[in-house]
């Protein structure tokens, strides 16, 4: 009798090896090596369930299929997936729980049902707790077919008998492979899973979307093995106490990774947001110390976003550095650069620093307007009103040039702004009269300049 073979996998990284460890080598992560049986057939049995490899062709030979992406009939989320769906792609889509990873894709299905038909398959609700949703959100389609399964094999059979225009799998950690031998959830089912998923769509032509629980590391459903199957990578953030959504892309083989797309929840569903400027920027004519406005770049797309910060003596030896919507070295650094370059004594202030809107800014051309909120909140008086600050600042306390700053500008002038403070020496090119331009050179000017 065959002896059969077992590995050890850590179920955050994927990382295997033959013997159990209590801390993953790779990782470091303590209690996460889970065994797992070895199948030798399992790339026989995957060539079987995705049918006939078919032989190799000239390069010269092949369709780019360029135009033929499907609407999801929300702009917002074609903006983020590059124009919209690309037959024969595998989109991942995570968030934190409760967030609206279902709530979006259901609608995506009741808007793409009403031409073709869409197969919605879930293994953690029945077909009548998603029709209570349905019926929420006002998704009414005979073409929008629910399937509560978790086998992987019938599901492919359900795609080779209906030959849906989308597929939705609600959750991906819950479905299990025959190929695989280990439990549901786990590292091996999960990369087994998506593999089949990816070549059954890629042989198909027909996108599916995978829905994937993030855990409290962020990773997409629990190990990141499956951020490198997929075609594209989608985060649904947002802070559940708020309204707003945004959902950003990570990874996509057929667009920019830079776009995000902004949606409202409401009672009835996601909304689109189409101007996203007019969320994140506050309409307080009193604007505060420590409040200013920044425009920030979404792929092509300027949004107009409201930094600010709070600058406070310490109650303890060391100061504490809080950021919200910013990286937290980023903080560090420029609360650093304020100390050596401009003057400012924050070696006993606490900072805190946030961005209105629950938006996440990564931009380095909002370095310019943390620096200014920093310095307005230190000085407790309030920026000039009607203004934007954009520049990147580097070690030196020099400001250097970001890349669109006439969108930028522009952007501030449709939103009604007077002036715009910038990096000395940046090509504007035409950006019309309606809005003041002011150079600013070193950030030890800024305060006699933004007052």
């Amino acid at each position: 009798m065959k002896k059969s073979k077992s590995v050890y996998v850590c179920q955050n990284c994927g990382f295997r090896q033959s013997k159990w460890a209590g801390r993953c080598p790779e990782c470091d992560g303590w209690n996460s090596m889970v065994e797992e049986a070895v199948r030798t057939e399992t790339a026989k049995d995957r060539r079987a369930f995705a049918g006939d490899p078919g032989e190799p062709v000239p390069l010269g030979s092949v369709s780019a299929d360029r135009g033929e992406r499907i609407p999801s009939g929300m702009g917002e989320m074609d903006r983020v997936l590059g124009g919209g769906i690309v037959p024969g792609s595998l989109v991942l889509i995570g968030g934190d729980p409760g967030i609206g990873k279902s709530t979006l894709l259901l609608q995506l299905c009741g808007h793409i049902s009403t031409k073709k038909p869409v197969l919605y398959v879930s293994g953690e609700e029945s077909a009548g707790q998603i029709k209570m949703r349905a019926e929420r959100l006002g998704v009414k389609s005979d073409t929008l077919l629910l399937y509560t399964e978790t086998s992987v094999e019938m599901i492919i059979q359900k795609i080779a008998d209906i030959k849906p225009a989308v597929v939705v799998i609600d959750s991906i950690q819950t479905m299990f492979t025959e190929a695989a031998g280990s439990a549901p959830g786990s590292v091996g089912q999960l990369r087994e899973s998506a593999a089949i998923l990816m070549q059954v769509s890629k042989k198909t032509g027909v996108p599916i979307f995978l829905v994937g629980h993030v855990t409290k590391e962020g990773a997409i459903a629990g190990p990141r093995v499956l951020e490198h199957i997929v075609d594209t990578v989608l985060y649904f953030e947002g802070d559940r106490d708020h309204f707003f959504r945004i959902l950003r892309s990570v990874k996509n083989r057929f667009g920019s990774t830079h776009e995000m797309g902004v949606f409202e929840m409401r009672e009835s569903g996601l909304t689109e947001v189409a101007n996203p400027s007019e969320i994140f920027m506050s309409r307080n004519l009193d604007v505060p110390s420590g409040s200013v406005v920044t425009c920030i770049l979404s792929g092509t797309r300027p949004i107009l976003v409201e930094i600010q910060a709070l600058v406070t003596g310490t109650s303890f030896g060391n100061p504490r550095r809080t950021a919200v919507g910013f990286d937290y070295n980023r903080l560090a650094l420029l609360a650093a650069i304020l100390q050596k370059r401009a003057g400012l004594v924050l070696d006993q202030e606490d900072i805190y620093v946030s961005a209105a809107g629950g938006v996440r800014v990564e931009d380095p051309g909002a370095d310019l307007a943390l620096a200014a909120a920093i310095v307005g909140s230190f000085q407790n008086r309030a920026a000039r009103k009607s203004s934007m600050f954009v520049g990147e600042v580097g070690l030196g306390g020099e400001l250097r040039p970001v890349s669109s700053l006439s969108l930028r500008v522009k952007e501030a002038a449709r939103m009604g702004l007077k002036r715009a403070y910038v990096p000395k020496g940046s090509p504007l090119g035409d950006v019309g009269s309606s809005l003041e331009i002011i150079e600013v050179g070193h950030v030890g000017s800024l305060a006699e300049l933004m007052f």
